[in-house]
């Protein structure tokens, strides 16, 4: 970047830090989400709550799909 793009666009810089703050918060995010050893507990929590009773059949299986597509999902990604 010349001199004078680099003082022209200069209002922008926090506008740029913005954003940049954005993609690193979202992508440690997505790096949580997809964690395998995390979906891997959440699943164990899951099974344990359903064989002390506190779910219905029904609600374990919705929830139990939507945990195995995520960490199907992790794996596409290629997380651990």
């Amino acid at each position: 970047m010349g001199l004078v793009t680099g003082l022209l666009t200069l209002p922008l810089a926090p506008v740029r830090g913005v954003g940049w703050i954005a993609e690193q918060v979202l992508d440690l995010g997505e790096q949580e989400y997809y964690n395998v050893a995390r979906i891997r507990g959440e699943l164990a929590d899951l099974s344990e709550a359903y064989d002390a009773g506190l779910l219905t059949e029904e609600e374990f299986d919705v929830a139990e799909d939507e945990i195995l597509d995520r960490l199907e999902e992790a794996q596409r990604r290629g997380n651990r």
